[in-house]
């Protein structure tokens, strides 16, 4: 069958300058025809210019709602920025721009339980790189992580040494991008992360390590408590360290636990501004995503402002994503969704896995033997104190406060984000 065909060094001195240039000459693919069932199989992504007309045109024929009647972001987005923000997608914004940058990444699709997986994977210049799947969370997708694939697959050009090295796989979860969307229900954390296993292995690594935010935190967590074969490490940025004491006084509504540090008040406030202020959009997801998923699904303005709520909310900017992340951006990342029509089946996951994300189970934190790795973000939903890490993970080898970037690290901090993997795996290199 034929191949991707990429020539490597190009390819990397591309994702180094950003430029992602085509090219042709080397094969990134492995056991491509082992059989049928585990055949990997090139993607490329093609939206009509009859879709994008169709897009712009519902977005130019909005009907927007009054005013919000508040000074602040209390009531939600502020109809300005909204605007704003629409009004570029609807005249100036470039998907074919984005689509080129994402058909020069090497980009494949493979068939696991029953859906197709569509991934980047991409192998390091390096010897001995260490194999890692990035998993992406909601309302993100694999464009959080496209500023990574450098520093991480090729360190000695970002002030790293060739040692650091990874190879990358960066797949999309089923129901996300151009992943296929279940039919029926079970695809919950456990499953995917079942799923993320045989991919690796599908690639032919014997051993690798897992990293993820948001989702793909709660994925990587499920596949430490699995711990397959190969398995060596999990790194997340957005811990479940909540003890069972603070869970239960958030979900009642009762003050903080006597005897909680500063650092541990603190994360106990943010939660409790979660809890009350900040997770109706996770509400309506766990409880009635279907509902939900007709207006986001038929409104790209309605799909553009619930996750530009969270993009406000969620980076390190103050309450405007604009500091952090820029226009095209943020639309590279909503015009993925609704190019794909996954608003509702990604919405999906939250009803499959309906328990809150931060707290953490103390019976499940307990099965993970595996080492774990944690950096704390500042502008994360909420700061995971080290004394909450610690009885969390019982064989937690590092764990680092940094100074910059918010729940979308990798998007937010790219270099910071890769040195701090590089930092947080290195003792599990061979």
């Amino acid at each position: 069958m034929k191949t991707l065909q990429l020539n490597k060094r190009s390819f990397l001195n591309a994702i180094a300058t950003g430029t992602f240039m085509l090219a042709t000459a080397v094969s990134f693919a492995q056991n491509e025809t082992k059989t049928d069932c585990n055949l990997i199989r090139p993607y490329h992504i093609s939206v009509s210019q009859e879709a994008i007309t169709e897009l712009r045109n519902r977005v130019n024929a909005t009907r927007w709602p009054d005013k919000e009647t508040v000074t602040d972001q209390s009531q939600g987005v502020k109809l300005e920025q909204i605007q704003n923000l629409v009004k570029y997608w609807g005249t100036d914004y470039d998907w074919h721009k984005t689509e080129e940058k994402l058909n020069a990444l090497p980009q494949f699709v493979t068939n696991i339980d029953g859906l197709d997986i569509q991934f980047i994977h991409i192998k390091s210049k390096h010897k001995n790189a260490l194999p890692l799947i990035i998993t992406h969370g909601w309302p993100g997708s694999f464009f959080e992580l496209l500023k990574v694939i450098g520093p991480l697959t090729d360190p000695t050009a970002y002030g790293g040494k060739a040692e650091d090295a990874f190879d990358l796989v960066i797949p999309s979860m089923p129901g996300y991008g151009f992943s296929e969307k279940p039919k029926g229900t079970g695809w919950g954390p456990e499953k995917i992360g079942n799923a993320w296993d045989v991919l690796m292995k599908r690639l032919g690594y014997k051993q690798y390590v897992s990293q993820g935010g948001d989702w793909g935190s709660v994925i990587a967590d499920a596949m430490a408590r699995q711990a397959p074969e190969g398995l060596l490490g999990i790194h997340v940025n957005m811990p479940a360290t909540v003890p069972a004491d603070v869970a239960k006084a958030l979900k009642d509504g009762d003050p903080a636990p006597k005897g909680l540090s500063v650092k541990e008040n603190a994360a106990f406030n943010s939660l409790n501004k979660l809890y009350t202020k900040g997770g109706g959009y996770a509400g309506m997801m766990v409880t009635r995503p279907q509902t939900l998923g007709y207006g986001l699904t038929d409104s790209p303005v309605g799909l553009a402002s619930f996750f530009l709520d969270k993009f406000n909310d969620w980076t390190y900017s103050g309450g405007n994503a604009e500091k952090s992340l820029t226009k095209d951006e943020m639309l590279d990342d909503i015009s993925l969704y609704w190019f794909t029509n996954t608003a509702n089946s990604s919405a999906n996951l939250y009803w499959e896995n309906n328990n809150n994300n931060f707290n953490a189970v103390e019976q499940r934190t307990a099965e993970i033997k595996i080492p774990v790795a944690i950096t704390v973000f500042p502008g994360e939903i909420y700061q995971a104190p080290k004394t909450w890490a610690e009885k969390a993970y019982k064989n937690l080898i590092y764990f680092k406060e940094v100074n910059k970037g918010g729940h979308f690290a990798s998007w937010e901090e790219p270099q910071l984000f890769s040195v701090e993997l590089r930092a947080a795996f290195k003792s599990l290199r061979k």
